[in-house]
């Protein structure tokens, strides 16, 4: 029974028929779903959204499978969630978990993903954060990350692009950044100092939460002032430079995906484009499994000049190599999000190069979070080296960024449902 993303399923069923065309391949979904699971016979293969999974616990529980996939399983990295304890339910003879980024932000991720695929292999949490997860992120100990490593060698295979597909295209990546007007570095510098001093008054068991939001807040103004201040009848400079590149590619014949994490924000952008002419298709969470897939086709066969797709509905489970450019309207926390964004177009049947534009707000906590990039993005390349990984961001570090977001004091050198931010999590569970 694979698991998955629902963006995922599509997949799976077409490369069933061609691969192994003897299965009965039977989507486990619609209203009468549960029926399926009383004829079920051997050969027969279970396709799954991790969201009904999450809403079936008791059902599929009851159903012993041969095998167990899990399919983008990075979707269950927090166990406390009740995605991750409805798959934890689940009962399998053999289970394996397909992900690209095993650790995104912390070690509790990978307890949690070890949790459903080897149970007991890592122990309890409060054993495994004693004995692994405390030292390493605290001190960074090398004797501990030693240990782990070797706990993990036998179970993991790692397979890199390089290793699979020598010949894929290069991949280019360009940070573009973007000055404010006048009216705009106004705007953000006083909403900067509200920020500082909410966080000033705010008391120390709910500041992380406190931090997220105010953080996001700047975040959104960042992208553009009406996701901050509905009154805003301004011009929008980040909005302006998209456009003006828009008209570069198309000059050129080139089509885009356009990513965003903030589904209020491609409205905006597909409200300029569509005042322009320009053929775009849209994707976000609320877009049905089917219109998913008719629009993915459509791009694929050359309809739409850009993609605009919300990063968490979009980022894994497409194919859409027609596109050679990626355009990334607001860099999210950890850059192994964008990358997986980023490979719906640099993948297996992309024959030319793929550029990466990332569209950066100077001077604002959007250059901040960009810094973050060099300190996160190969975390789980380092556990996996058994070198250094780095620990999740606190309520301290977080304050650091609206610290570090003030107005022209960060230079970056060019080169690399909405959620609200890093992952919460408490000392009880991951």
């Amino acid at each position: 029974m694979p698991c998955g993303m629902i963006s995922v399923t599509p997949g799976w069923i077409a490369e069933a028929a061609r691969f192994a065309p003897g299965l009965r391949v039977l989507p486990y979904r619609g209203a009468h779903r549960e029926a399926l699971l009383a004829g079920a016979r051997p050969g027969d293969l279970f396709i799954a959204g991790y969201g009904v999974v999450a809403r079936d616990p008791g059902a599929l529980a009851g159903v012993h499978f041969s095998t167990l996939v899990l399919d983008e399983a990075h979707s269950i990295k927090n166990t406390i969630t009740q995605r991750a304890r409805a798959v934890g339910r689940l009962q399998a003879d053999f289970r394996v978990a397909l992900t690209g980024t095993p650790v995104e932000n912390h070690l509790a991720e990978l307890w949690s993903l070890f949790r459903v695929i080897s149970p007991g292999l890592l122990g309890t949490w409060p054993q495994f954060r004693e004995r692994f997860a405390a030292p390493i992120e605290r001190d960074q100990s090398a004797e501990r990350r030693a240990s782990l490593a070797r706990v993990l060698r036998p179970f993991m295979l790692r397979r890199t692009k390089e290793n699979v597909l020598p010949e894929l295209p290069p991949l280019i990546e360009l940070n573009r950044l973007v000055s404010l007007s006048a009216a705009e570095r106004e705007l953000y510098e006083t909403a900067r100092l509200a920020t500082a001093t909410a966080l000033a008054a705010t008391q120390a068991p709910n500041q992380r939460f406190a931090v997220l939001g105010w953080l996001t807040r700047l975040r959104r103004l960042s992208c553009h002032p009406r996701l901050f201040h509905d009154a805003w009848t301004g011009a929008s400079s980040k909005l302006d430079a998209f456009l003006a590149l828009v008209d570069e590619l198309r000059a050129t014949g080139h089509r885009a995906l356009v990513f965003s994490q903030f589904t209020d924000h491609l409205a905006l952008v597909r409200e300029a484009l569509t005042a322009r002419g320009i053929a775009i298709i849209y994707l976000d969470g609320s877009t049905p499994l089917d219109e998913r897939a008719r629009a993915v086709e459509s791009f694929q066969r050359g309809e739409g000049d850009l993609f605009l797709i919300s990063l968490k509905a979009g980022g894994t489970g497409l194919n859409l190599t027609a596109a050679d450019h990626v355009i990334h309207l607001d860099p999210w926390w950890n850059p192994a999000v964008e990358d997986q964004a980023t490979d719906r177009a640099h993948r297996i049947g992309q024959s030319r190069p793929v550029t990466v534009i990332r569209l950066i707000a100077q001077g604002t906590i959007e250059e901040a979070v960009l810094a973050l990039h060099a300190e996160k993005r190969d975390l789980a390349e380092r556990l996996l080296e058994g070198t250094d990984v780095a620990g999740r961001l606190s309520a301290d570090d977080l304050v650091e960024l609206v610290r570090r977001s003030t107005m022209s004091t960060i230079t970056v050198e060019s080169s690399d449902e909405d959620e609200v931010g890093p992952e919460l999590s408490d000392d009880r569970a991951p």
